[in-house]
């Protein structure tokens, strides 16, 4: 069996409009992810119901991630593989 030890722990993060989340991570990597696809969808519902309990979210020194009201969080892994993605991108979009 694999550890279930996080490996990305979140250490800031800062709601922006749009339900995008600024974060920083525990290894110095920062950026934003929009989060907008899940507004709506299971319990992330919520959010389009009370759009101001997006602005509520903190970071959870515990576990070392992203946390709402109503018990929401979303995974630190994914948040740091989105930001990865994204800063590949813009690297790979800039011309010579």
């Amino acid at each position: 069996m694999g550890s279930t030890e996080m490996l990305y722990d979140v250490v800031q993060a800062e709601a922006k409009p749009n339900f995008v989340i600024w974060v920083r991570f525990e290894d110095g990597l920062e950026g934003e992810v929009d989060l907008s696809a899940l507004v709506g969808k299971g319990v992330f519902s919520r959010w389009r119901e009370d759009p101001s309990e997006f602005g509520q979210a903190s970071v959870d020194p515990v576990m070392g991630t992203v946390v709402w009201p109503g018990g929401l969080d979303v995974a630190p892994d994914r948040l740091y593989q989105d930001i990865l993605k994204a800063r590949e991108e813009a690297g790979s979009s800039k011309s010579a």
